[in-house]
């Protein structure tokens, strides 16, 4: 299970590296792909076999399952971790987290989130504020 929050850094490659505690779960070599709330996912190989199987359940006549899926589908890379933990974050997922410089990772769970820093810093502050009331809201979800 991922878990935890870090901070790094792009470098002058378009590198990151991955923090130390996620490199295992993660795998050599794994799925990044546009995330929701313009962040990037990160999923192990297994995991992401998991996602793909769910969106082929999903009714491809819809045009929301069509839309979502090509969203989800069409900025997915498999990227390769070198040996120091890094791995480069491909141009169209880094515009689309407008990641420059500065960002954080973080681990939910099944997947990792990277986050540009201030996007994430807006959605703490977003999330904070109404906390208790999400929480309220998830008691009905079995939470």
């Amino acid at each position: 299970m991922f878990l935890g929050e870090y901070q790094h850094s792009l470098d002058a490659k378009g590198r990151i590296i991955i923090p130390a505690k996620f490199r295992e779960e993660l795998g050599v070599k794994f799925i990044a792909t546009k995330g929701l709330d313009n962040c990037i996912f990160l999923y192990p190989l297994e995991k992401w076999r998991t996602v793909e199987d769910k969106l082929r359940a999903l009714p491809f006549t819809r045009s929301d399952v069509r839309s979502f899926a090509r969203f989800f589908l069409s900025g997915a890379s498999e990227l390769d971790m070198d040996k120091q933990g890094r791995i480069v974050l491909p141009p169209n997922l880094r515009d689309y987290a407008a990641i420059s410089k500065d960002l954080i990772v973080i681990g939910v769970g099944s997947r990792v989130e990277i986050w540009a820093t201030d996007s994430w810093s807006q959605y703490n502050r977003v999330a904070e504020s109404s906390y208790e009331e999400i929480a309220e809201n998830l008691v009905g979800l079995g939470i």
